[in-house]
């Protein structure tokens, strides 16, 4: 992307209002450009419209007009979501007119280095951890990003002196063209959002953009057990930084002793006397905490702290200077979240598990007998990969939502017994009330429920969050 003054009195299209929409068009309001605001929901339906209206913005509600990108246009700015075959982007693309994401705009405008931070699962976890840490070390960081926060609206509150931390989705990074973090961090890959990309290739390619412009003095953090991370990272140019749970490294961090597996069925290796050490190219070495001082629960959790910790390490922070925030950071919300201790079953949340990966370390993660409520949106996997995990480790599955049957193969398939499929009733809260209840009489004291739906929550709910308190308020009114 060119820089942003140079579009100044040209032509913008902001493509798709929400937040990250409504702040990429104040930006480019407010350096001068003339900027057209379109969404394809009707005006009612768009309560930020007024806001930009009143601005003195355009903007067109209830379709996408002709003529919309034409000649004139200088850039196209999309929300992440909208696919590249909606009809204003390829009209673009036509014209070679330039398709951006708000998170381009971002890097060109931030006065705070960026810390990027990507993967198929774990972004938020590690991300928030990654804000807490670098706090504990008073080195200043905003989080925004796929998080909540548009990074477009959070480079006017950053502190030119701190880190704007950002959670990056591959929708995000696909729309990148000379984004540079200083440090970027690729936590995993897995299959998932290929309704979107197409096929993993795409998708690989996407998230491996977090550091396709980084340079030497730059830092890149990836996961050496995930072998397509490995593969991305021999390509790097930055200085290259990896984490492990499987691994002794000799440079970057890992828990040592290595666990021997991080496959379903290992997590039963007991946490005592493992540690938590980085190792510099230099030959430092320090044990920054036992993997059993650790405030979030499971080894996927583990994982994500290794890359947070990671990036604390590279940002300047001191290993003794972590360690008490990692003892006190109980995770976020729906991320394997505890709900409660009702009637002796302990209920948790983990609506934030949108792929079979997601929900398998967070199955393997909880110690007692489970009964697992999964199901969602159908992206046209067949699920198999679950068929182990849910034969060593369920007790009883309740299956929602466009993949309940599909699902429900799964666990015969895996010699289940205990199977219920839960067909639509009325709204959706009144069916995550009914999975709910179907769990809880599967259940006995000592057991787990757990919602981990290993899909997509837009069959039936307008987001995981909504899910996720859903799930919390029905296993509340037990």
């Amino acid at each position: 992307m060119k820089e942003l003054s140079s579009y100044r009195g040209r032509k913008v299209v902001v493509l798709g209002l929400a937040r990250s929409g409504v702040a990429a068009a104040k930006l480019f309001h407010g350096i001068g450009a003339d900027v057209v605001v379109n969404d394809r929901k009707e005006r009612e339906q768009c309560p930020e419209a007024d806001e930009l209206t009143a601005l003195g913005i355009s903007v067109l509600c209830g379709g996408h007009p002709q003529g919309l990108v034409n000649a004139e246009t200088a850039l196209l700015v999309k929300n992440p979501g909208i696919p590249y075959t909606a009809d204003p982007v390829v009209v673009a693309q036509q014209l070679g007119v330039e398709v951006v994401s708000e998170v381009e705009v971002a890097g060109q405008l931030s006065p705070a280095p960026i810390i990027g931070i990507t993967g198929s699962n774990g972004k938020t976890t590690t991300t928030t951890l990654t804000g807490v840490l670098l706090e504990a070390a008073g080195l200043k960081p905003l989080v925004a990003g796929n998080i909540g926060r548009p990074l477009s609206d959070a480079v006017k509150e950053v502190d030119p002196d701190g880190w704007l931390v950002a959670e990056l989705s591959s929708f995000q990074l696909k729309g990148t063209s000379d984004f540079r973090p200083r440090i970027g961090c690729l936590l995993n890959i897995a299959e998932t959002h290929l309704d979107y990309h197409g096929d993993m290739e795409d998708y690989v390619g996407s998230k491996s953009k977090l550091f396709d412009n980084q340079q030497e003095t730059d830092v890149a953090i990836y996961n050496a057990d995930d072998e397509t991370c490995a593969r991305i990272a021999e390509s790097i140019h930055a200085q290259r930084v990896p984490f492990s749970l499987t691994q002794r490294l000799p440079a970057g961090v890992s828990v040592e002793p290595p666990y021997a597996d991080i496959k379903p069925g290992a997590e039963g290796e007991t946490e005592a006397e493992r540690w938590i050490v980085s190792r510099t190219a230099e030959g430092g070495e320090q044990r920054v905490i036992r993997v059993d001082e650790l405030g979030i629960p499971g080894r996927h959790n583990t994982a994500n702290a290794l890359a947070a910790i990671a990036i604390a390490l590279s940002a300047g922070a001191k290993p003794e200077q972590l360690v008490q925030a990692l003892r006190d950071f109980r995770g976020v919300e729906h991320r394997l979240e505890y709900v409660g201790l009702i009637q002796g079953v302990k209920y948790y949340n983990d609506s934030k598990a949108t792929n079979p990966m997601a929900s398998t370390m967070s199955i393997i993660s909880l110690p007692a007998p489970l009964i697992l409520i999964a199901g969602g949106l159908d992206r046209g996997s067949d699920y198999m990969e679950l068929v182990p995990v849910f034969r060593d480790r369920l007790k009883g599955l309740v299956a929602i939502g466009e993949t309940r049957e599909k699902l429900g193969r799964i666990a015969s398939l895996a010699g289940l017994e205990a199977v219920k499929l839960v067909e639509p009733i009325g709204d959706a809260e009144s069916t995550v009330r009914r999975a709910v209840e179907e769990a809880a009489a599967m259940a006995s004291p000592g057991d787990i429920v757990l919602l981990s739906p290993a899909c997509a929550s837009w069959d039936m709910f307008p987001s995981y969050e909504t899910r996720g308190r859903m799930f919390k308020q029905s296993a509340h009114t037990l």
